[in-house]
């Protein structure tokens, strides 16, 4: 039986200290980028999910970098595509953003059922190739942050 998930997820806008954005290529939909993200599972917290996401996506630690809670969350429609993962009659889902700064870009581990390719890019850049309306306002806020 499949476990739907919880309409609660985590977005972790993953930078550099020069404003380099890492971006994932989703392996269910080649050609769609993302920063991290994820739902929460159980009765995991916010910052619990965030750091269970990074290490499953990229193979970081986010314990030793410097992981925000921007305080900014958006709830916005399921896609309709993803709408079977969640439990019947559930349609929109609420989004927390966290920001993790690196020093500079690293090398990752993918989770090769999750994502196909990784790429640094600089801010506008990235925020221009996200498929997320979410996601691409949370890159934007990168310039008034750093």
């Amino acid at each position: 039986m499949m476990r739907y998930k919880q309409p609660v997820s985590v977005l972790v806008v993953i930078y550099t200290a020069a404003r380099e954005v890492l971006l994932l290529e989703r392996a269910d939909h080649p050609g769609y980028w993302q920063s991290v993200t994820g739902s929460c599972e159980d009765d995991e917290s916010l910052v619990e999910t965030a750091l269970r996401e990074v290490r499953e996506e990229t193979g970081l630690d986010a314990r030793q970098y410097q992981l925000m809670d921007w305080q900014s969350k958006n709830v916005y429609e399921i896609y309709p595509q993803w709408q079977y993962r969640y439990p019947p009659g559930i349609t929109h889902n609420t989004e927390h953003v966290f920001g993790l700064q690196l020093p500079h870009s690293v090398e990752i581990q993918l989770a090769p059922r999750e994502h196909l390719n990784y790429q640094w890019l600089a801010w506008q850049d990235a925020a221009a190739k996200v498929f997320s309306p979410s996601n691409r306002a949370a890159i934007l806020e990168l310039a008034g942050r750093a």
